[in-house]
C-alpha cells in the first residue's frame, strides 16, 4: 500500500483522493499523535485550522475540525490565510498543532492537508507515519464536557501575523521602510489576496494589486508564481519598481524586475544572502539550497565569500539542514525561501518584504541586484520507461557521468535523479553554453536508456 503522506502532507484530487471522511480521520489521528502536550498541565490540547480559498477547502476544513474536536482538542478556526501564517500562529497562539488545507500551487480541483507540530514546524516522516498508523487503530473518544470546542477567529489572529511581518523589516508608527517604492502584487487569487497587499502597504509601499479576488474556483488560474506572464506585463505598464507573485497558499514568492524580466528563487536567495552577509547577520556565511539550484547561484555565492550547502529537493529538507546547524537562510529555485529569524517555513509575503527592503536599502534597481547572479544554461531531459532503482549503482552510467563532469569542469554540473512516482530518471545538465548543455544532456540520456533499460 502506498504511503499516504507525500513530500508536503496529503495531497490529491479533492473529493476523490482527499475526501471529507479522510479529513475527519486524519484530524482524529493527528489529535492522538500530536495533541498530548497539554496532559501534564491538565489543560485540553489546542489546534488552529486554516485553508486557502478553494471551494473544497470548506468541507475539508470542517472535516478536520470535526475530527480534532471529537478527540477532545479545542480548535480555533482561522478561515482563509497563508500557510506560513498558520505556522506562525501555532506558536503565537500557544497551540499544540496546526492543520492547513491547501494544495499550494496546484490547480483548483486538487487539495491537501498538511500538519504543523508545536513550534510551527512541519512533521518529519516518522511522525507522519505514526499519524497514518492511527487511522486504522480504534481508541476511546471523549464524551460530555471532555469533547473539544470550536471557536471561529474574528480576524485578530491574522492581524497578529501581519504585525509580525511588517515588524520584521523594522516598520514602526513613524517609520515605513518601503516608502517610495511602487510594487505590483499578483496574489494568485489565493490565500494572500488580502494579507500580501496589506503588509506591503503597511510597510510604506504603493501597491498595484492583481488577481486578488478569490471566488473558490480561480486560485492559481493563469496567475501567481506559476504563471508570471501577466505580472510581467503589469509591472512594465504600471511603471512599477518591481513585482512579486505568490502561489495559492503564499509559501513561495517570485519577482519581476522593472523591465519585466523574471527573478527566480535562486536570485532572490542570492540577493538576500548577500544582504545578510553585509549586515553581519548571515550565520557561518552559509546559504542552504537544494540540488536543483542553478550552478550560477553557487558560483556567485563563492565569489561573495558565501558557502552553499545543498540538500534534497523539498523545503522541509532545507529547513532540517538549517535547524541542524543554525543557518539563517535557505530555499528553493521555485521561491520557497526560509528566513529562520522570522519563520519556520517558506513565506512568500515575508520574502517580498525583505526583498523590497533590500532594494530600498541598497538604492539599486532589482535588475541590478539580480544581475550579479548569472543563471547558467540548463537542460532537463526526462528519460521514461527505465529501471530508476539502478541510477546510482550502474557502473557504466557512473563512468559516463564522470566523463561528462570532467568535460564541463568548474563551469558545469550534472545531476541524475530518479522520479519518486514514475519509472523515470531526470537528467539535468548545466554548462557554459546552451549548446553544450543540450549536447551533454542528450548524450547522458541515451546512456541512461541503454544502461537502465527494463
Amino acid at each position: 500500500m502506498a504511503r499516504l503522506f507525500g513530500t508536503d502532507g496529503v495531497r490529491g484530487l479533492a473529493n476523490r483522493d482527499v475526501t471529507a471522511e479522510l479529513a475527519l480521520r486524519l484530524g482524529t489521528a493527528a489529535a492522538h499523535e500530536l495533541g498530548s502536550a497539554r496532559h501534564e498541565t491538565r489543560r485540553r490540547s489546542r489546534a488552529v485550522v486554516g485553508r486557502d480559498p478553494r471551494a473544497s477547502g470548506e468541507f475539508l476544513a470542517a472535516g478536520v475540525t470535526a475530527g480534532l474536536a471529537s478527540a477532545g482538542v479545542d480548535v480555533i478556526d482561522l478561515g482563509v490565510l497563508p500557510t506560513p501564517a498558520l505556522a506562525h500562529l501555532v506558536t503565537e497562539l500557544d497551540c499544540d498543532l496546526g492543520v492547513m488545507i491547501s494544495a499550494s500551487h496546484n490547480p483548483m480541483p486538487d487539495n491537501g492537508i498538511k500538519f504543523f507540530q508545536r513550534g510551527g514546524l512541519k512533521l518529519d516522516d516518522a511522525v507522519e507515519d505514526r499519524i497514518e498508523a492511527w487511522l486504522d487503530q480504534p481508541w476511546d473518544l471523549p464524551t460530555g464536557a471532555a469533547v473539544g470546542r470550536v471557536r471561529v477567529d474574528n480576524g485578530s489572529a491574522v492581524d497578529k501575523y501581519v504585525q509580525h511581518l511588517i515588524g520584521s523589516v523594522g516598520t514602526t508608527f513613524d517609520y515605513r521602510p518601503l516608502d517610495g517604492l511602487r510594487i505590483a502584487v499578483d496574489a494568485a487569487n489565493g490565500a494572500a489576496s488580502v494579507v500580501g497587499p496589506e503588509a506591503l502597504r503597511a510597510a510604506g509601499a504603493d501597491v498595484v494589486v492583481m488577481n486578488a479576488s478569490p471566488d473558490g474556483r480561480n486560485i492559481n488560474e493563469k496567475a501567481g508564481s506559476t504563471h508570471p506572464e501577466q505580472l510581467q506585463a503589469v509591472v512594465v505598464a504600471a511603471i512599477a519598481d518591481f513585482g512579486v507573485a505568490f502561489d495559492g497558499d503564499a509559501d513561495r514568492c517570485l519577482a519581476v524586475d522593472h523591465t519585466g524580466a523574471l527573478v527566480d528563487g535562486d536570485k532572490i536567495l542570492g540577493i538576500l544572502a548577500k544582504s545578510l552577509k553585509t549586515k553581519g547577520a548571515l550565520p557561518d556565511d552559509t546559504l542552504v539550497v537544494t540540488v536543483m539550484s542553478n550552478l550560477g547561484l553557487l558560483l556567485a555565492m563563492r565569489d561573495e565569500g558565501i558557502n552553499t550547502v545543498q540538500t534534497a529537493v523539498g523545503d522541509r529538507y532545507v529547513l532540517e539542514e538549517m535547524r541542524a546547524h543554525g543557518y539563517g537562510i535557505g530555499g528553493e529555485q521555485s521561491g520557497h525561501i526560509i528566513l529562520a529569524e522570522h519563520a519556520t517555513t517558506g513565506d512568500g509575503v515575508l520574502t517580498a518584504l525583505h526583498l523590497a527592503a533590500e532594494v530600498k536599502r541598497s538604492g539599486k534597481k532589482l535588475a541590478d541586484l539580480a544581475g550579479s547572479i548569472q543563471r547558467l544554461p540548463q537542460t532537463l531531459v526526462n528519460v521514461r520507461g527505465v529501471d530508476k532503482a539502478r541510477v546510482d549503482s550502474d557502473e557504466g552510467l557512473a563512468s559516463a557521468v564522470a566523463a561528462a563532469e570532467a568535460l564541463l569542469g568548474d563551469t558545469g554540473r550534472v545531476l541524475l535523479r530518479a522520479s519518486g512516482t514514475e519509472p523515470m530518471v531526470r537528467v539535468m545538465v548545466e554548462a557554459a553554453t546552451q549548446q553544450q548543455a543540450d549536447g551533454v544532456a542528450d548524450s547522458l540520456a541515451a546512456t541512461v536508456r541503454e544502461r537502465l533499460a527494463l
